[in-house]
C-alpha cells in the first residue's frame, strides 16, 4: 500500500495551523510565583497542555493529564510503545520583537510566536502525523503515545511526575531539534557561583542583574554603581567601552548614582558563541574599576574566567571527545545585590563524554579559591546520551529523512538536551532542517510554513514505519 503522506498533510493544512495557532497564543512560560499544587509549573504551562488534550480528545483519541505536569494523547495498541516527546512550555520573551509573541502571525512565510519552533510547531507536526494514520486507519502493532511536556525548558518537573505514575515507553523521539538525527546528546549540568553583597571601598556596586534563564544567553544587563569622583568622566568611559566592543548601551545618572545598561544579543545556551553575552560585557567594563571586597569577586570573576569565554578554558574545564565534541558554557543569570549574601553567577554547562559535572565543579573551586567565592553544583544534571547509528530507530528515521528530502542522513551530537534523552533508544528528531533558521530561545522566534508542512510529512511517514 502506497500512501501519498504529502497529499494527506497538504488536505489538513488548514486546520494544522489553526490548531497551532490557538496553542500559540498560550503564553505558556514557568511562574514560580503563580505555581501551585493543580497547576506545578504555573498557570501558562497547564492552559497549553489542556489546550493540546482537547484537541486529542476531540479527534477521538485516548487522552490523559497526569496531574497537569504532563499528559499523553494515544493511539494503537501492542506490546511495544513508540513515545514521541514534545512540550508546550516556553523560554521568556525577552526583548526586541517585531511583533506580539502570543499573537502569531505569518509574514514571509514564515509563523512568528514564541514557541513556533520551540516546541509547539513541532509538536503539532508530530501530532497532525498520527492523526492522519488514525484517519486513514492504518493497521498498526504498536501503541504510540505523543507525550506533552509541561516544563522542558527549565527542570523536568513534568517528566520526572510523569515516568513515575505511566510507563515508560520502549523507544522514542523528540521533535525538539533538527535533522537528519540527533543521536547523541552532551551533558547538561547547572553551577553556581556565588558571593556576598559587600562593598568596602568608596565606589560601591548597588546591583547588578541579568538573564532569565540559565540556558539562555542574556540580551539585557543593567547595573546600579555609586559612582566616587567625576560622573561625566565614568560616562565617557562608558560610551568609549561601547565604542570598541560588539554591543550597544546607555547611562543615566542620579547624582553619584549610576544606572548602566548594556544590550547584547541572546541565543541557546547550548550554542553561547552565536550570542553576545550582555552580563559578561557590562561586569568587563566595571572590572576597570576599583571595587572591593564581595563586590570585587562577583565583577573579577565574571570579567577574568567567563568573559569572551564559551568553552571554560579559562577555568581549566574545556574537553573534546572525538564523537561528541567539546564542552561548552554559557554564564546566563548574574544576581547582584548589596544587602544579600547570596549574589550569583549561574552557569551552564554542557559537556561529552569523558568529564564530569564534579569534576567541572572542583577545577572552578580551585580558580576561585582566594576569593569569597563558592562553588555550588546543583541538583538535576544530566550525564551524556548516546544511540548507536546501527540501532534499528536510528535506521528507521534517517531512512526516511533520506527519502523525502534526497539529502544524505547522518549522526549527529548537541550540546541542547531534549526529552530524547528519557529513553535507552531515544532521539531527537526535527523539525529544523538544515537550511533552517535557528530562532529557538531568541527574539522574532519563527518556524517557516513549509518546514512545518515537510516536518509532518516526514512525521506521519516515520511513525507508520515504526509502528506498523
Amino acid at each position: 500500500m502506497t500512501i501519498d503522506w504529502r497529499k494527506e498533510v497538504e488536505a489538513r493544512r488548514e486546520d494544522l495551523m489553526k490548531d497551532l495557532f490557538d496553542l500559540l497564543r498560550v503564553p505558556s512560560v514557568r511562574e514560580d510565583d503563580k505555581a501551585s499544587e493543580d497547576a506545578p509549573v504555573g498557570p501558562g504551562p497547564k492552559a497549553a497542555l489542556l489546550k493540546f488534550l482537547e484537541i486529542g480528545e476531540r479527534d477521538g483519541f485516548l487522552t490523559k493529564n497526569v496531574d497537569n505536569y504532563a499528559g499523553h494523547i494515544e493511539y494503537g495498541s501492542g506490546d511495544e510503545t513508540l513515545g514521541v516527546f514534545g512540550h508546550v512550555d516556553v523560554v521568556p520573551v525577552g526583548s526586541g520583537w517585531d511583533s506580539e509573541p502570543f499573537e502569531p502571525e505569518i509574514r514571509d512565510n514564515r509563523i512568528y510566536a514564541r514557541g513556533a519552533s520551540d516546541d509547539k510547531g513541532p509538536t503539532m507536526a508530530a501530532y497532525y502525523a498520527l492523526k492522519i494514520i488514525k484517519e486513514l486507519e492504518l493497521p498498526v502493532s504498536k501503541r504510540t503515545r505523543v507525550i506533552i511536556g509541561t516544563d522542558e525548558e527549565s527542570e523536568w518537573k513534568c517528566m520526572d511526575h510523569y515516568l513515575t505514575v505511566e510507563e515508560k515507553p520502549d523507544f522514542g523521539f523528540s521533535p525538539d531539534a533538527e535533522f537528519p538525527i540527533i543521536n547523541g546528546e552532551k551533558g547538561n549540568t547547572t553551577i553556581l557561583v556565588q558571593v556576598a553583597g559587600k562593598n568596602e571601598g568608596t565606589l560601591r556596586l548597588i546591583s547588578f542583574n541579568s538573564g532569565q534563564r540559565a540556558n539562555m544567553v542574556p540580551d539585557l544587563a543593567e547595573a546600579v554603581v555609586e559612582v566616587s569622583g567625576d560622573v561625566s568622566a565614568f560616562s565617557k568611559e562608558y560610551e568609549e567601552y561601547l565604542k570598541d566592543s560588539p554591543v550597544t548601551g546607555e547611562l543615566s545618572a542620579d547624582g553619584s548614582k549610576v544606572t548602566i545598561k548594556l544590550f547584547g544579543t541572546a541565543a541557546h545556551g547550548a550554542m553561547p558563541a552565536k550570542g553576545i553575552n550582555a552580563g559578561t560585557y557590562l561586569a568587563n567594563f566595571l572590572s576597570f574599576y576599583d571595587f572591593s571586597g564581595p563586590a570585587k569577586d562577583f565583577v573579577t570573576i565574571v570579567a577574568d574566567y567567563i568573559h569572551g569565554d564559551t568553552e571554560g578554558k579559562k577555568f581549566g574545564v574545556n574537553h573534546v571527545d572525538d564523537i561528541m565534541g567539546d564542552v561548552t558554557m554559557n554564564a546566563g543569570v548574574f544576581a547582584f545585590d548589596e544587602g544579600k549574601d547570596n549574589n550569583t553567577i549561574t552557569l551552564n554547562f554542557r559537556y561529552p563524554k569523558g568529564t564530569s559535572e564534579e569534576e567541572i565543579a572542583k577545577a572552578i573551586e580551585e580558580k576561585v579559591a582566594t576569593t569569597s567565592a563558592k562553588v555550588i553544583l546543583t541538583e538535576g544534571g544530566k550525564g551524556p546520551h548516546y544511540v548507536s547509528p546501527e540501532d534499528p530507530l536510528v535506521k528507521t528515521l534517517l531512512s526516511v529523512y533520506e527519502e523525502h528530502t534526497g539529502l544524505k542522513g547522518h549522526e549527529q551530537v548537541i550540546g541542547g538536551g531534549t526529552f530524547g534523552r528519557l529513553l535507552e533508544r531515544g532521539v531527537a528528531y526535527g523539525a529544523m532542517f538544515p537550511d533552517s533558521i535557528d530562532t529557538m530561545h531568541q527574539k522574532n522566534e519563527f518556524i517557516s510554513e513549509d518546514d512545518l508542512i515537510n516536518a509532518t510529512v516526514i512525521y506521519a511517514d516515520a511513525i507508520y514505519r515504526l509502528i506498523k
